[in-house]
């Protein structure tokens, strides 16, 4: 298999056993490359799957500004599916038991290496999922639905994967843009309080999604926003747009920023400004270690993030059962990706494992088509690392795997719920 990419891994532990099966299905393999079918009126594989293993693609960012998240999204889907694998596999509903391999490509963050790894390796695995970015995915979300090749729970929260109209073959698995600038402006509009808000947004769909999420939950409240302005994803600096901002002194800041270096230098900054609103970070850009540490955030000022996964991080969680669980199953399998979650994509990727497996046992044929149709009955699913009030549910058009969300406040060391701005 030729791969341009940087870094293209298979489980270790896996692969071994993926060889051979490779090796015992191919008598009977048809020239779709799948193990059943062609006798007895069962419907032909789909590529990528044998009686024995199946073998998942990812297309993310390994290398460049955005390794650290893109790295954890695949090392927790490898850890997942490590535990299953040496539980001797999953067994899928047309009865047979098969092992997941999971084969990862840099794309470095870049649409065009995204697409070239997607073209190269599409007849090889069965569905692409867990990739990170919204570039990159949409990159080749019409090629995935010209060969008919699932693209799904994929970690974007652009709404266009989650329509079943526009995109049959996709489906999204984190909340959108929407849902978390809504979920931030519904707390405050509670408030019954008036609250000043300034806002600075990436000039993309992502910042769009946040600021229309946010306006449409405070509309007729008492928040007021005092401030709009934008930046681009290749800017190295947004001083003068926070200098600006500070100068509004507004109550609450709404920072929908998707670059980490960049949302490190927004705090140092609005600090050196003597500016000290309350944060509403997006889920994707408020790690305690890789952003609010880096930044010596003071957690007095309120920084506010949205989630549906337990933080490891959190001495909240320190002694939780699924909190130990992933972080053994990261140490033991993941360690070419990452052994440490600073990044939410780590527990993000391990529940999309446990959507898969959900959706895995529920497939009649070894077909693309049944998983999809398996895949968008899963419902009601309390995923390990599921956060109480949050579950995956894929049922709804329109809707990603997992829209529901609650917001919680940096105490210095991680995480917790709150139910209102302090």
């Amino acid at each position: 298999m030729t791969l341009n990419s940087r870094k293209s891994q298979l489980i270790g532990a896996v692969a071994v056993g993926s060889a051979l099966a490779l090796v015992l299905a191919g008598c009977g393999r048809d020239d779709a490359g799948g193990g059943s079918g062609g006798d007895g009126g069962e419907a032909a594989a789909s590529p990528g799957i044998t009686d024995e293993s199946i073998t998942l693609g990812v297309t993310t960012p390994l290398s460049g500004g955005t390794a650290g998240p893109g790295n954890c999204t695949v090392a927790g889907l490898v850890a997942y599916m490590g535990e299953r694998n040496a539980e001797g596999g999953i067994e899928f509903g047309d009865g047979n038991t098969r092992t997941v391999d999971v084969e990862a490509w840099d794309d470095t963050y870049d649409p065009q290496k995204a697409l070239q790894n997607f073209q190269q390796n599409a007849g090889d695995v069965f569905a692409f999922t867990s990739g990170l970015g919204t570039p990159t995915n949409l990159a080749y979300r019409e090629a995935a639905i010209d060969e008919e090749v699932p693209q799904v729970l994929v970690q974007t929260g652009d709404p266009i994967f989650s329509d079943q109209t526009e995109s049959p073959w996709q489906l999204g698995f984190v909340p959108t843009y929407m849902n978390e600038g809504a979920a931030f402006g519904e707390m405050l509009a509670s408030s019954g309080d008036d609250v000043s808000v300034a806002i600075l947004s990436q000039n993309d769909d992502y910042g769009e999604g946040y600021v229309e999420g946010f306006k449409e939950a405070v509309e007729g409240s008492g928040v007021e926003i005092v401030a709009e302005l934008t930046y681009e994803a290749t800017d190295t600096s947004v001083d003068a747009q926070i200098t600006e901002l500070a100068s509004t002194d507004a109550d609450v800041f709404v920072n929908a920023m998707s670059i980490t270096p960049l949302m490190i230098s927004t705090i140092e900054k609005t600090r050196e400004l003597g500016w000290s609103p309350s944060w509403f970070l997006p889920s994707n850009t408020s790690s305690p270690v890789a952003i609010l540490d880096p930044a010596n955030a003071d957690p007095e000022d309120g920084f506010y993030t949205v989630s549906f996964a337990k933080a490891p991080q959190s001495p909240a969680f320190a002694e939780d059962e699924d909190v130990q669980t992933f972080l053994s199953s990261l140490e033991e399998y993941s360690s070419n990706y990452t052994t440490t979650p600073d990044f939410p994509h780590c527990m993000w990727s391990y529940m999309i494992g446990a959507t898969l497996d959900e959706a895995f046992q529920n497939m009649t044929e070894p077909t693309r088509e049944s998983f999809m149709e398996a895949l968008r009955g899963v419902s009601d699913l309390q995923a390990p690392l599921m956060l109480d009030g949050t579950a995956v549910d894929a049922t709804q058009d329109g809707q990603p795997a997992v829209s529901s969300l609650v917001v919680q406040q940096y105490n210095g060391n991680g995480y917790e719920t709150v139910d209102e701005l302090e």
